[in-house]
């Protein structure tokens, strides 16, 4: 996990540098943020991934129409 984190700081200090070159904006000061996103993202789905499912949660991924599975909103 820690790759990752790695390359998204490196992203960052690159998309600091575009904008400061080209202004905040520019389409590649844009680009450039998007691709720390992209990674921010990712990093956030790889942590989802880590986290294993209580029994609850497995019940509902077989059985979503389940009284117990249920999601109201407001």
């Amino acid at each position: 996990m820690s790759d990752i984190q790695n390359k998204i700081e490196q992203e960052r200090a690159q998309a600091r540098e575009v904008c400061d070159i080209q202004g905040a904006s520019s389409g590649d000061c844009a680009a450039a943020w998007d691709a720390v996103e992209e990674l921010q993202a990712e990093a956030s789905h790889q942590q989802q991934k880590i986290k294993p499912k209580n029994s609850l949660e497995k019940y509902c991924d077989d059985n979503p129409e389940a009284d117990e599975c249920r999601v109201y909103d407001d």
